[in-house]
């Protein structure tokens, strides 16, 4: 069970592709317009009413651009998840009576904490991004930046416990619905705290290592990659890789942007003073670009992509930071919001980009300058390169695999 754009659902393709070539019988609970991204995988679907692209793209989802810092766009984050995840309950009530176990992104983690308790199923959860307090870093919704140990932290639980308010307003229809009785959310979120139920982080070790200060069964289990065992690309992009150096890919995924005219023609003119031809994702900032040297694509598997790419600019979602890395190509990453600062400063820290470079501060001369280190300087190159070797030799999969199976084994007699 996931919501949200296309990055907190396409690794849980690959998670489920590889539960059931093992054996067990996997539906993915999302959004109805990503059904396309299981086709062939073995994963049945079940959809989810709302559109997020839709939702971003109304008037309450464009006032995000109006908010520049984390807290500010966290605050009407939260107000917009809260007016939505009433509507999603009702399908996941329906998925979960057809299920014998639920796994669970952090995005439905509250939901779906409740539905569990309310079918009695076991569950595990599987977050994306290191959602625990520590006090090694901030909150990685927040940025990650460091307040100082304490306040990191406190600042982690006080996101924890943000994030189950947003669910809040939808949690006691639906526990009077499972016939639980109702109960205060703060002193829910801190009894499952107490209970140290497994969580299995899917990014991997060598990008954010496991925190020391977190508590026994938390783990980090390494990526699990989007399924696209047939990925191709189209002809008209291999032709275009084909007819000169490598290009370099620049999408924001599934950020929206105020204004995308201008936004494009700034990457078009930083790519073309760098010396460099551009492969530019339209995604739904709808980027554009054209000319011999520029070619504008929809979707493709990124990797397919990544790798004939000479580095990739990004806003450091989850997913394409993971599918950058595994590339094995340097990165330029253009972060946005919530989490997208603290891979962005990850990426910084291993080696494999020469800046972080914040949406708003991006500018012709900054693209075109950071452009140039990343594709000219052989250090990113060469350490890129060493991380995504290392990268492609994990499998996330398996202790995943593992706790399903213990999870789920019957007792001993």
């Amino acid at each position: 069970m996931t919501a949200g754009s296309r990055g907190d659902v396409a690794p849980y393709t690959g998670l489920g592709h590889g539960l059931a070539r093992a054996g067990h019988e996997v539906t993915l609970v999302t959004h109805a317009r990503f059904e396309p991204l299981v086709a062939g995988s073995g994963v049945r679907f079940h959809p989810l009413p709302v559109d997020p692209r839709a939702e971003l793209e109304s008037s309450r989802g464009r006032g995000l651009h109006r908010s520049a810092t984390g807290a500010g766009k966290l605050v009407r984050v939260v107000a917009l998840a809260r007016a939505l995840v009433g509507r999603m309950t009702d399908d996941l009530v329906a998925a979960a009576r057809r299920s014998d176990m639920l796994l669970l992104s952090g995005s439905v983690g509250p939901l779906g904490h409740t539905i569990a308790e309310g079918l009695s199923l076991p569950y595990l959860d599987l977050p994306l991004q290191p959602l625990a307090a520590t006090r090694e870093f901030g909150p990685p919704m927040l940025g990650g930046r460091s307040l100082g140990a304490a306040v990191n932290q406190v600042a982690g639980h006080g996101v924890g416990l943000a994030v189950e308010l947003v669910f809040a307003g939808a949690l006691p229809a639906l526990r009077q619905q499972l016939g639980l009785p109702r109960r205060n959310t703060a002193v829910v979120w801190r009894e499952r705290e107490r209970q140290g139920r497994p969580v299995l982080h899917g990014f991997s070790p060598r990008v954010v290592p496991r925190p020391h200060d977190w508590r026994p069964g938390h783990a980090v289990t390494g990526y699990w990659w989007p399924y696209d065992a047939d990925a191709q690309l189209p002809a008209a992009l291999r032709d275009f890789l084909d007819a000169g150096p490598p290009p370099v890919y620049v999408g924001l995924g599934s950020a929206t942007v105020p204004e995308p005219e201008r936004l494009s023609a700034t990457v078009v003119r930083a790519l073309r003073r760098a010396g460099l031809r551009g492969v530019v994702q339209r995604g739904w900032a709808e980027l554009e670009a054209s000319g011999d040297d520029m070619l504008t694509v929809d979707e493709v598997p990124h990797s397919a992509l990544f790798p004939r790419m000479a580095a990739v600019v990004h806003h450091a979602g989850a997913g394409t930071t993971a599918a950058g890395l595994r590339a094995g190509v340097p990165a330029v990453p253009v972060p946005i919001q919530f989490d997208e600062t603290f891979w962005s400063t990850r990426l910084v820290t291993l080696g494999v980009a020469p800046r972080a470079l914040p949406l708003r501060r991006l500018t012709t001369d900054t693209l075109a300058t950071a452009l140039t280190r990343a594709t000219r300087d052989p250090a990113f190159t060469r350490r890129a390169a060493q991380v995504g070797a290392l990268i492609r030799r994990e499998d996330g999969v398996a202790p995943v695999l593992a706790a399903v199976n213990e999870v789920s084994a019957p007792p001993s007699p």
